[in-house]
């Protein structure tokens, strides 16, 4: 049988060589026949602890690695927008007691 893949973002990497992905599908309501919106989280393995908040990975079913695990993160997709910058705070401080 083959292994689930889904397609998911991460939403908290908090934990030690793991992943929180939230992966969301669309459904049609059985009544009204709108297009909603239904998600779940799964716990997924992540060794290098390389996946941060906001990246959209790929997961794979695996054989159960701990009581909630039986994810794995396969690869990232698109990276997350969290990238730090860093502000040039005497530049900024200089202009501002010029004027």
């Amino acid at each position: 049988m083959p292994k689930r893949i889904l397609v998911g973002t991460v939403t908290s990497d908090k934990m030690n060589k793991s992943v929180t992905v939230k992966v969301e599908r669309k459904v049609k309501h059985p009544l009204y026949g709108k297009i909603i919106r239904r998600s779940k989280k799964y716990h997924a393995h992540d060794e290098e602890n390389a996946h941060k908040v906001g990246d959209t990975v790929r997961i794979e079913e695996t054989k159960p690695i701990s009581k909630t695990k039986t994810w794995k993160v396969l690869d990232t997709l698109q990276a997350g927008k969290g990238v730090a910058v860093d502000a040039d705070i005497e530049v900024e401080a200089a202009a501002g007691s010029n004027t």
